[in-house]
C-alpha cells in the first residue's frame, strides 16, 4: 500500500475533527480548514490508488 493512502486517510480523519469542532464551536475558519484538510486527504489518498494500480500493473 502505497504511503499516500495512508497519510491520506490520516488527513481526512484530521479533517473532519476540526471540521467537526468547527461546527460545534460556531467557527466557519476551522469548519472551513477542515473541509479543506480533508479535502485534500482524499486527493492524496486517490494519488496513492492511483500509484497502487501502475505498480500492480507493471508487476503483471
Amino acid at each position: 500500500m502505497d504511503k499516500n493512502r495512508i497519510e491520506g486517510a490520516a488527513r481526512q480523519v484530521k479533517g473532519s475533527i476540526k471540521e467537526a469542532i468547527g461546527k460545534v464551536t460556531g467557527d466557519r475558519a476551522t469548519q472551513a480548514e477542515g473541509v479543506a484538510e480533508k479535502t485534500a486527504g482524499k486527493v492524496q489518498a486517490n494519488v496513492g490508488k492511483v500509484a497502487d494500480n501502475v505498480k500492480d500493473k507493471l508487476k503483471k
